[in-house]
């Protein structure tokens, strides 16, 4: 009914190939039906998108010419389905003019898109509240993706019920994003400390710094995660922690897509983009595959010793939440408890024992330095200054966690 008040006469479903066949669509197809709003479904979504299928996706959109975007999936489907609604309506753009320099143009969104309605089927990326779509740039083997306000979906649908279907190491990954989004953002560097303000407010980037809006999401998604992600782990049929989850993971999604993220996401971009042989249990794909989440969470320990010194009150907060006793802490030493309470959390869940799970070493450290060095988009948010050699030393603590 929401796409009949919009006068919505084409829409365009996006799916990927798991959950097209899953009850999550089709009663999103049904309440399309009834409303009689025409529209056709998209499911060949690619699991953590690349440029190719971004491209394909953007084809099919221009081709189809929709006046309205569904998304029913994970992340990866959402960012899709902002992408094919950015291109569909820039219709002479090309790829990279709005993905975020440099390996981009970095063009600001300077018109309106079309209506997009999101319904998340994992409780993980918070896709639904932000406005980010990030995919793998396969020639330059690495992550990066497209960043505006412009790109946040019109609706985001949250029902816990449309996540029972996630396998359980979904649900791990998935879970991870959500606490480090939260992480992420409530350690970031403040808002009035990011740089000059911009000439126009078009060219305002959509991560401000830790602030006092994004503080309070991101801490409260803390909060739930901490309690929620072991139980949902544990037991499949926790209703009450896949709420939370799923909650939890729209908070954070508040939180960082205002606040932002910054290294455990700019070290996942060069971890997942340079993976050529690693395949997660539990996914369905045909090319190899270090989920989001956990190629985000596998460094958590090694960033929060290195940004510790850095607000690092903010730091034993958040190892309070994760457990750890800080009563006679000092804070010079808030990084380390912290990356030890991180370290017993991923451990207790079963999370990989570091990079070199992935199949990586120490020989495999400079090319993953030069994959994420790019991501100014993130690596200007860490708190403290970050160039080659501290994301080394970050990749280096990162190789064995346990």
């Amino acid at each position: 009914m929401d796409l009949a008040n919009l006068k919505a006469k084409r829409v365009m479903v996006f799916t990927d190939p798991n959950i097209a066949k899953l009850p999550p669509l089709q009663t999103v197809i049904e309440s399309i039906e009834r409303s009689k709003v025409g529209y056709t479904v998209y499911k060949d979504v690619r699991v953590e998108p690349s440029d190719k299928s971004f491209q394909h996706a953007i084809d099919a959109a221009r081709q189809y010419m929709p006046d309205a975007f569904v998304a029913v999936g994970g992340g990866s489907t959402i960012d899709t389905a902002k992408a094919a609604n950015l291109y569909t309506v820039f219709g002479d753009a090309h790829l990279l003019d709005f993905v975020n320099a440099p390996l981009g143009k970095g063009r600001p969104v300077d018109r309106v898109l079309l209506p997009l309605i999101a319904v998340p089927t994992t409780a993980g990326t918070g896709s639904e509240c932000t406005g980010a779509a990030i995919f793998d740039l396969k020639d330059k083997k690495a992550k990066t993706g497209i960043a505006d306000r412009a790109l946040k979906p019109l609706l985001g649908i949250i029902d816990p019920l449309n996540t029972r279907t996630m396998p359980k190491q979904v649900r791990l990954a998935s879970g991870l994003d959500v606490l480090c989004h939260a992480i992420e953002s409530y350690t970031a560097v403040p808002y009035y400390l990011r740089g000059e303000v911009p000439a126009n407010p078009l060219l305002r980037p959509a991560y401000q710094g830790s602030n006092p809006i994004s503080d309070i999401w991101s801490s409260k998604a803390l909060q739930m995660v901490a309690k929620a992600l072991p139980r949902s782990i544990a037991d499949p049929d926790d209703i009450e922690a896949q709420e939370a989850m799923t909650l939890a993971a729209a908070y954070a999604g508040i939180g960082f897509g205002n606040g932002g993220v910054h290294l455990m996401h700019g070290c996942s971009y060069g971890i997942s983009g340079l993976n050529t042989s690693y395949y997660h249990p539990d996914y369905v794909s045909d090319h190899p595959l270090c989920p989001h989440g956990i190629s985000v969470a596998v460094t958590s320990p090694a960033v929060v010793e290195f940004t510790g010194s850095m607000y690092p009150e903010r730091h034993l907060e958040i190892a309070r939440i994760l457990g750890a006793d800080t009563t006679n802490a000092k804070l010079e030493d808030a990084g380390a408890i912290l990356g030890d309470a991180l370290r017993g959390f991923l451990r207790d869940l079963g999370v990989p024992d570091g990079i070199s799970a992935f199949g990586y070493t120490s020989s495999d450290i400079g090319a993953l330095v030069e994959s994420i060095l790019p991501q100014h988009r993130v690596l200007k948010l860490s708190p403290r200054q970050t160039g080659a050699e501290q994301l080394a030393w970050i990749l280096e603590r990162s190789l064995k966690n346990y």
